[in-house]
C-alpha cells in the first residue's frame, strides 16, 4: 500500500484550488454552514493549507458571499462564472485567472469544498504520484472498503487499479465482479474525490464534451480514461468522507466539538 510522503518533502510545488458554490442541491448554502464557528469552506481551506506540497491554496466560487467570507478569514478567493457544469471546469477558469500564460506542466490539485476533515498528507500523495509518473496526465486516490461500507452502494464509487499503479476503470457498480464465490475476494477500492492535474490536461478536460461512459455512470473521471489520459493512483489506508446532507454536517459538528 502506498504511504503518504514524509514531512521532509520537497519545497511546495503545486497549487490547490477548492471549487465550491452556494446552490448545492442536497444541502443549499453548505459552504457557509458555520455551527462550529467557522464556515465549512474555511475548515477545508485550513486543512488544505497544511499540505506540504501546496505553495498556494485558493477558493474558486461564483458567489460573492463565499468570496467575502474566505477573504475575511485570511484566505485567497477568485470569482468564477456561475454556469460551470462541474468543478473541473470551474478550476480551469480559476487557473487561467491565477496563472495566465503559466507553465503548462504545473500541477493543480482539485480539493473538494465539502471535506473539512481531508488529510493534508493525502493531498501530498496525489501530487507525489503525479510527479512519479511522467506519462500520467492526472492522479487520484483510493482506499480499501471498510467492513461497514456497502460495496453495492452506487453512491460509493469503485476503482479498479492496474499493477502499474494506474486506474483501469471507475464504476458505481460492484467491480471487479467475483464470478466464483469459492475464489479469494478481489481487492476492491473506494474512490476518493481528490485529483491532481497537469495544467495542460486540466484545460484539455475542461474543453472536452461529456463522454459516453461518463454519461452512463455520471462519473467525470471516465472522460479522462475514454480520451486516453492516464490516471496515476495512490492508495491510502482510509479517508474521511465529504458532507452532502445536513445530517452529515451535524455529525461533523458533533465530532468537531468533541475534540475541543
Amino acid at each position: 500500500m502506498t504511504s503518504p510522503p514524509d514531512r521532509h518533502s520537497p519545497p511546495p510545488r503545486a497549487i490547490g484550488v477548492i471549487p465550491t458554490r452556494l446552490d448545492s442541491v442536497r444541502f443549499p448554502r453548505k459552504a457557509l454552514a458555520d455551527a462550529t464557528g467557522l464556515p465549512l469552506v474555511v475548515h477545508v481551506l485550513e486543512q488544505a493549507r497544511r499540505a506540504q506540497s501546496l505553495a498556494r491554496v485558493v477558493v474558486a466560487a461564483p458567489d460573492e458571499a463565499i468570496l467575502e467570507v474566505v477573504r475575511r478569514h485570511g484566505g485567497e478567493a477568485v470569482a468564477t462564472r456561475l454556469d460551470h457544469p462541474n468543478g473541473t471546469s470551474r478550476i480551469a477558469e480559476a487557473i487561467e485567472q491565477l496563472l495566465p500564460g503559466g507553465d503548462p506542466s504545473a500541477i493543480v490539485v482539485n480539493i473538494q469544498g465539502d471535506e473539512p476533515l481531508i488529510d493534508p498528507r493525502h493531498i501530498d500523495l496525489a501530487v507525489e504520484r503525479l510527479e512519479q509518473d511522467a506519462d500520467a496526465g492526472m492522479s487520484t486516490l483510493v482506499c480499501p472498503f471498510t467492513a461497514d461500507e456497502d460495496a453495492d452502494d452506487p453512491n460509493l464509487v469503485k476503482a479498479v487499479v492496474a499493477t502499474s499503479g494506474r486506474a483501469l476503470y471507475f464504476s458505481r457498480s460492484k467491480v471487479p465482479h467475483q464470478r466464483d464465490a469459492a475464489d479469494p475476494p478481489p481487492a476492491r477500492y473506494r474512490h476518493l474525490g481528490l485529483y491532481a492535474y497537469r495544467r495542460q490536461v486540466l484545460a484539455q478536460l475542461a474543453g472536452l464534451s461529456e463522454s459516453p461512459l461518463e454519461r452512463a455512470e455520471r462519473l467525470e473521471q471516465l472522460r479522462a480514461l475514454e480520451h486516453g489520459i492516464a490516471i496515476a493512483v495512490g492508495v491510502v489506508d482510509s479517508a474521511e468522507g465529504g458532507i452532502d446532507t445536513p445530517a452529515q454536517y451535524e455529525a461533523f459538528v458533533a465530532r468537531w466539538r468533541s475534540r475541543r
